[in-house]
């Protein structure tokens, strides 16, 4: 996901889903499915007993450096229900995990003197960005950088330099075996990043994507969600899966800042606000033909009043689940810097305050969400065993 947050105009889009009709939430399934089970798509989207889905974030990225195996079993080992790895290309169309295809700031390539003459600036969806990036790097090249921590400032340097960049093979043979030692299926949810930007090289990230899931048993079998911030390559992936046989990937409509379009949709010349897309009946109806998730960021569910304290949750998620969708946001952290201001503990932004962060999940739950991205899945452990208790 993004790292802006999705901030204004979100007293309209209460106005517009006030009047739809606010249909109360599917009622709550039950847990994920042990190791070797037959789990169903629709089982896992939903929050269970337990409560919310929790989904990794980058894997446990609060604690280690994101999108790197480390940080992917690190998330599995304190109980995330889903690993969530960002995908960009390489120049040979090998998909490996990043959170931009700008790799300067997740990885050592600024210190690697042989590629000092691959910084270049470019457009990429529309912004100006300037460092390395993946597309201009072959996967055994790739393979000569080490990971570092994307913000230390918040979260140190003390994992940088120790992990490779994971392939996206290698994130589902690395997910499987640990889901076996856990005896209980790891489900995954891809994104991929940037799609008509990699699609103008001559790449084709969904193809290649879909081309891999099958060639994993794994993925052919447990929950797995592909999400993105255009339209035109969910709907396209649709076809794709179906004439697959995929039926167990499910698909997700990441929501970005209101003002802001889905890239696909402004480089066609056919800008279309987020805002747009999720404040009527008849809007979430459109994603529900070919998605299954709404992904928007957590204010869209659950705006700040003036003083920085959680106001009362917006209708988003009733009318999401009228109209067929589970809803799933984006993203819990537990650094004071990222929680509301009345929700933080004493000390500086470095803080992790985990009764706030886990205040915030919880707010959450109350509005009916069917599941959470954390960069700290191990944070919102006591919701899920809590509510499970309140169900008992």
């Amino acid at each position: 996901m993004r790292d802006h947050h999705a901030r204004g105009q979100m007293g309209l889009l209460c106005a517009a889903l006030l009047v739809a009709p606010c249909i109360a939430s599917d009622p709550v399934v039950g847990p994920a499915a042990p190791w070797g089970e037959e789990p169903t798509m629709r089982q896992a989207i939903r929050a269970d007993a337990h409560g919310p889905r929790i989904i990794a974030h980058r894997g446990a990225s609060a604690l280690r450096p994101e999108h790197t195996l480390e940080a992917y079993a690190k998330a599995i080992a304190d109980g995330a229900d889903f690993i969530e790895p960002d995908l960009v290309m390489t120049r040979d169309g090998a998909l490996v995990a990043r959170h931009e295809n700008e790799i300067g700031s997740t990885t050592d390539v600024a210190e690697r003197p042989q590629f000092a003459a691959r910084k270049r600036r470019q457009q990429v969806d529309g912004v100006e960005a300037e460092g390395w990036f993946v597309e201009d790097f072959s996967l055994d090249e790739l393979r000569e950088l080490r990971t570092i921590e994307r913000l230390p400032e918040l979260r140190g340097t003390g994992h940088d330099g120790r992990h490779a960049v994971p392939t996206l093979d290698e994130i589902v043979e690395h997910v499987e075996r640990l889901a076996q030692e856990a005896g209980r299926d790891i489900g995954l949810v891809p994104e991929i990043k940037h799609s008509s930007h990699f699609h103008a090289l001559g790449l084709d990230p969904e193809a290649t994507l879909v081309e891999r899931l099958r060639h994993h048993a794994y993925t052919r079998r447990v929950p797995v969600g592909v999400q993105s911030f255009e339209i035109g390559n969910l709907r396209r992936l649709r076809g794709l899966l179906d004439t697959a046989g995929l039926d167990n990937v499910f698909l997700v409509q990441l929501i970005g800042g209101p003002e802001e379009s889905p890239y696909d949709r402004a480089l066609a010349g056919e800008p279309l606000p987020y805002l747009q897309m999720v404040s009527s009946p008849a809007a979430l109806a459109e994603i529900a033909g070919y998605a299954e998730v709404l992904a928007p960021h957590l204010r869209y569910v659950l705006p700040l009043d003036a003083s920085g304290a959680l106001a009362p949750p917006s209708p988003l998620v009733q009318a999401a689940h009228a109209a067929g969708l589970a809803v799933h946001v984006w993203t819990l952290r537990p650094e004071n810097h990222f929680l509301p201001p009345a929700l933080r503990c004493e000390g500086d932004a470095r803080t992790r305050c985990l009764e706030g962060a886990l205040a915030e999940a919880r707010a959450l739950a109350d509005a009916g969400v069917d599941a959470l991205f954390s960069d700290d899945p191990g944070a919102l452990a006591p919701l899920r065993a809590t509510t499970a208790a309140a169900t008992k």
